[in-house]
């Protein structure tokens, strides 16, 4: 079976009101690509990976004039793709949605949020991931109210050969200082949205232990906008959030395993696997970086599963293929994670 996680950039920006396609020469939301050449370039990602689901995240949005659900399924049945059922959570107002796009053939997947609705006043006890979640981030005795802009999206999923999964999809808040407009102003939301960044992250390793303890076999994927040494910023907090979800301080069966963060949190200096690359303007250069991951429990790891990062430079299957590498830079500036495993 295999697995995916990919953050497509702007992909509601593809699709009209009605859920239809919109594949003119307009531009995109992606930087000088207009919407034509990202559908074609998803087109030929997708086709390629022939996964049996895909995490997407950044994903068309729902609300009372727009269907997620209807945008991607459209999507998949003008590309003829085997995953063609789409499922999706808690819809939130950022334009950018969670959602699960599957091969029903060979999966039943079924939205199963986990914890109790909390209320405005909060829960401690890991509550539902559209609730909030009582935390005292900065030590001053004070709780603060915790919440996601983008919910994790929890699913059961059942494989054809009867195989129960429990898949958490889940795209953690930015720790980038937008709005700043000095040095300070930099610093002080450069660590606020870490402290925010951080406490996500704790509330969602929450719900890693609650199914851990359960003996439940457990994926948790998606887009962490965090990795072991990736901003200055981890030193004065400790631990990446990365760590925190993986449960590196926790007994062996309750840490989830990630190849690429284990290389990572294992060297701090010298080459790097990423998943993603942008361009920084004032500096005229491309950095890449390690932001989106897929973390097994310990009995699926045992199954010797294979993880790739399907970048265009780093690996050369995609380096090789001329069209898959091109698409590869055009539709989106993360690049797609698969898991192969037997299930």
């Amino acid at each position: 079976m295999r697995l995916a996680t990919y953050n497509v950039e702007w992909f509601a920006n593809l699709f009209d009101d009605d859920g239809a396609l919109i594949d003119d020469r307009t531009w995109s939301g992606r930087r000088d690509v207009t919407r034509t050449e990202q559908i074609a370039a998803l087109g030929t990602v997708f086709q390629a990976l022939d996964a049996d689901g895909v995490m997407i995240i950044e994903a068309p949005d729902t609300s009372r004039s727009r269907s997620g659900i209807k945008a991607l399924e459209t999507f998949s049945k003008a590309l003829g793709l085997r995953a063609r059922k789409a499922v999706l959570g808690f819809t939130n107002d950022t334009q950018q949605e969670i959602a699960f796009l599957y091969d029903p053939d060979v999966l039943s997947v079924e939205h199963d949020p986990q914890g109790e609705e909390s209320g405005r006043k909060g829960g401690r006890d890991a509550p539902r991931f559209d609730s909030v979640f009582r935390l005292d981030l900065d030590v001053d005795a004070t709780e603060d109210l915790i919440t996601f802009s983008k919910p994790p999206l929890e699913l059961a999923v059942t494989t054809k050969n009867g195989a129960k999964l429990r898949l958490i999809g889940a795209h953690l808040k930015s720790k980038a200082p937008h709005g700043a407009r000095n040095e300070k102003a930099v610093m002080r939301i450069s660590i606020a949205n870490r402290r925010k960044q951080l406490a996500q992250c704790i509330w969602l390793r929450a719900r890693v232990e609650q199914h851990l303890s359960q003996g439940e076999s457990l994926i948790v994927l998606g887009d962490f906008n965090d990795g072991p040494g990736l901003d200055e910023y981890e030193k004065l907090f400790g631990r990446s959030g990365v760590e925190i979800v993986l449960g590196q301080d926790a007994e062996p069966d309750m840490q989830l395993v990630d190849p690429h963060a284990q290389t990572a949190l294992s060297q701090r200096i010298g080459a790097r696997v990423a998943t993603s690359r942008f361009y920084v303007a004032h500096e005229k250069r491309y950095l890449n970086a390690l932001l989106d991951y897929i973390m097994l429990s310990q009995d699926l790891a045992a199954k010797q599963p294979h993880w790739h990062i399907w970048h265009p430079f780093d690996d050369p299957a995609c380096w090789r293929n001329a069209d898959l590498r091109e698409a590869l830079l055009t539709a989106s500036d993360h690049f797609p994670v698969t898991l192969e495993i037997e299930l």
